[in-house]
């Protein structure tokens, strides 16, 4: 990956319904077979990410929401929560959390501390969330 296109590109449009910001993924950092974000919906999208529930839970469409935790009663669902556990206990990161920290402090707020948060500290790249390493320096 250039190392222009890997520096911090952390926005509104890479953080997903369900609170995971596709900026630190591997899917997302990767060059080969690359996915542009849970909210695009391509066809060169890799056909796990096209095929995820949340980013096609019908709550979510049908009511225009933006994040699972927005006035979707079910939040948070089986389907979130069993995705949360998953990432808390593998990777430290939980969405449930991400999406509280965004009703609560707004998504710019939210945007910023996960540009520090994953902030390679060698080079200022992003630091993927799955194997913890630097695609910019790929320390």
């Amino acid at each position: 990956m250039s190392q222009e296109s890997n520096k911090q590109n952390v926005s509104f449009e890479i953080i997903a319904p369900c609170g995971m910001n596709c900026g630190i993924c591997l899917g997302y950092l990767r060059d080969k077979n690359k996915c542009l974000g849970c909210r695009e919906m391509k066809a060169t999208k890799p056909k796990k990410c096209r095929k995820c529930i949340i980013s096609h839970c019908d709550i979510l469409k049908k009511n225009k929401i933006e994040f699972c935790s927005d006035k979707c009663k079910k939040y948070p669902c089986t389907r979130l929560k069993n995705l949360d556990k998953r990432y808390r206990t593998k990777y430290e990161m939980s969405m449930i959390e991400n999406l509280e920290y965004i009703k609560k402090n707004g998504i710019e707020n939210f945007v910023k501390k996960e540009r520090e948060r994953w902030k390679c500290p060698r080079c200022g790249g992003v630091i993927c969330v799955h194997d913890k390493k630097c695609y910019t320096c790929m320390k």
